[in-house]
């Protein structure tokens, strides 16, 4: 089956916001004498963060608490495992966490100790869903499960007038599709987002094999073999953990594209985006709940993913800082800065999106107009 045409940019207009905003930003680490990566702060957090998926997996692997007790252990490593993916491995796979290559390599492997795969993450996120941010066809993050409509111009299918219902639950179910499915499926097409025909490199092939099998037997085959528990129990604790972990991961990814602000473009028939590409990234992406510190601290600042599309090379730890740098600049070239101030009302603009978007009567052309 054959991939769609390239998308491209129309980069030879309005550069100026470009040059602008990235001058800006460079100062700011300039002026405070800052590096863009990592800081002791992030350093301290990844510490926190690993040590709050590691120690309760060992509590629970040792067999001394209750049943209760143990559950309540995988209820902390979904909560936690969302978190290192958020703040560790989503940093180090953008080659962000640090100017060390070999630092990134090795953090990114947290996505693999989670049972994802980063290789392939790297291209279905870092390369197509930044490059194609919410144009149908290319960007996959749009393509969450057949009865979950997340793009306007995407089928009509009967089943979207209750997607907006069913779209929590196939959210919890992220992080079990990921496991099991996602990473064989994505390694297994032949062609991949803008990618045809993509070979992956035997090393890679053995990496995701490796991994799969380290993950499935320290978080299924060794809790069976150790603990006096049954297969009903353990998938209890699995599915808690994993649950947990996939309805987080997938609410915080969705609440930075779709939701009401943010445009969902197609390309012209020369498959061109009649714009550049940062203010597509602008047009396309939203922030919320930007004073919500504690928020900020788990998502890794994915809750700032303007700043993120802009600058993925920059550790999530100063996009605070550097997005009213941003949003001053976007205002002075009349360009959107998508935002809500809370997290609710993040949800509730998603929410009300999937209800449009699963509206047979809804007319995007319209409405965007």
């Amino acid at each position: 089956m054959a991939i769609p045409d390239k998308v491209t940019f129309n980069n030879r207009t309005s550069r100026e916001f470009g040059k602008t905003v990235k001058k800006r930003v460079n100062q700011y680490f300039k002026d405070n004498n800052l590096s863009k990566h990592a800081n002791t702060q992030m350093v301290l957090k990844t510490v926190i963060m690993l040590s709050l998926y590691i120690v309760p997996y060992a509590l629970l692997i040792s067999g001394q608490f209750s049943l209760g007790t143990m559950w309540g252990f995988t209820f902390v490593m979904g909560i936690a495992a969302a978190g290192i993916g958020f703040s560790i491995s989503h940093d180090a796979l953008h080659g962000a966490y640090s100017s060390n290559n070999t630092v990134n390599r090795v953090l990114g492997f947290t996505f693999d100790l989670l049972g994802a795969n980063g290789y392939i993450w790297k291209i279905t996120h870092n390369i197509i869903h930044h490059t194609y941010t919410n144009i149908h066809g290319h960007d996959e993050d749009l393509e969450v499960a057949g009865f979950i409509r997340l793009s306007p111009h995407s089928e009509f299918k009967f089943i979207h007038r209750i997607q907006h219902i069913l779209a929590f639950f196939a959210y919890s179910m992220a992080m079990v599709f990921w496991v099991f499915v996602k990473d064989y499926k994505n390694f297994f097409k032949t062609n991949i987002g803008p990618y045809n025909n993509k070979n992956h490199p035997w090393s890679e092939w053995a990496i995701l094999f490796g991994t799969k099998a380290a993950y499935y037997g320290y978080i299924i085959v060794l809790p069976m073999l150790l603990l006096d528990i049954t297969w009903v129990q353990l998938a209890i604790g699995f599915l808690t953990m994993q649950l947990t972990a996939g309805v987080i991961l997938g609410i915080i990814f969705q609440l930075a594209h779709v939701v009401e602000e943010t445009d969902h473009p197609l390309p012209d028939e020369e498959n061109m985006i009649d714009e550049h590409w940062m203010i597509h990234e602008m047009v396309t992406t939203n922030n919320f709940a930007r004073d919500n510190k504690a928020l900020c601290w788990f998502v890794g600042g994915l809750n700032f993913q303007i700043e993120h599309h802009l600058f993925p090379k920059v550790c999530s730890i100063h996009y605070p800082a550097i997005s009213p740098i941003v949003e001053k600049t976007a205002k002075e070239f009349g360009i959107p800065y998508n935002h809500h101030e809370t997290f609710f009302q993040a949800i509730a603009s998603h929410y009300r999106t999937l209800k449009k978007f699963g509206d047979p009567n809804f007319t995007y052309a319209e409405a965007s107009a």
